[in-house]
């Protein structure tokens, strides 16, 4: 393995279900999540340890069903980023990369239940970690699910992959006249109101110190640029 200069040595990648179609308004775009892979086999080859939250929003988001209850609802979203981590799985296998999912809910005849050592261990090993089923619980997103996994795993910093390429004073879709953050806190955020985290994840960030690191998937070699250090997207930090 072949280690260069990288600024962080473990992250954890958070992908939305969105990104995952790639723009393409299907399901599952394997081409863009093969390009994907490509670039985080580059990260392995120079040191970085990877585990990945994914989303589901691809399949499935909260209370599709009319008056579903919310329990089941979000029951059916952990689900539903099973099917998004076994996808991954399979793509980063046909590329090469030794490839675990860890669910947190059981379900053995697909993946392996989570646990913190165990994912530590597959961490080390070069393996990338893919966490499916959020926390297990209703009412927590996968953006909580995230912060607590990289906490967990003492991830050096959390990498949000987003449709945009940063945190904005507004949403940039709706209003021209709204400004991009370089840098921000989690104070600010809440202050401002700002949707980059749920309001879960930003206070635990906040009271735990973990970096999160916001900025546009659309070219996924942003994924290496952040972790090499070069100054994309916006830095939310305590």
């Amino acid at each position: 393995m072949c280690k260069t200069d990288v600024k962080y040595k473990r992250i954890l990648l958070k992908l939305s279900g969105e990104a995952l179609s790639g723009g393409e308004g299907g399901i599952l775009n394997f081409d863009f999540i093969a390009e994907i892979a490509d670039v985080l086999r580059k990260c392995l080859a120079e040191g970085t340890q990877i585990g990945i939250i994914v989303g589901a929003g691809n399949i499935w988001r909260g209370r599709q069903g009319g008056e579903m209850d919310r329990v089941r609802a979000d029951s059916m979203g952990m689900l539903a980023t099973t099917i998004n981590a076994l996808a991954l799985q399979d793509t980063f296998i046909q590329k090469g990369i030794d490839t675990v999912v860890m669910t947190a809910v059981d379900m053995n005849a697909f993946a392996e239940p989570y646990t913190a050592r165990g994912a530590h261990k597959a961490l080390e090993e070069g393996k990338v970690v893919i966490f499916g089923c959020g926390l297990g619980s209703p009412y927590f997103s996968t953006d909580t699910a995230a912060v607590l996994r990289a906490a967990e795993i003492q991830a050096d910093a959390i990498l949000m992959a987003k449709n945009i390429d940063g945190v904005y004073s507004a949403d940039p879709l709706k209003d021209p006249s709204a400004v991009k953050y370089d840098e921000i806190t989690y104070k600010e955020i809440l202050a401002k109101e700002l949707k980059a985290l749920d309001l879960t994840a930003t206070t635990f960030c906040m009271e735990n110190d973990i970096k999160v690191y916001a900025f546009e998937l659309k070219d996924p070699m942003n994924i290496y640029r952040v972790v090499k250090g070069e100054a994309i997207g916006t830095e939310i930090h305590r």
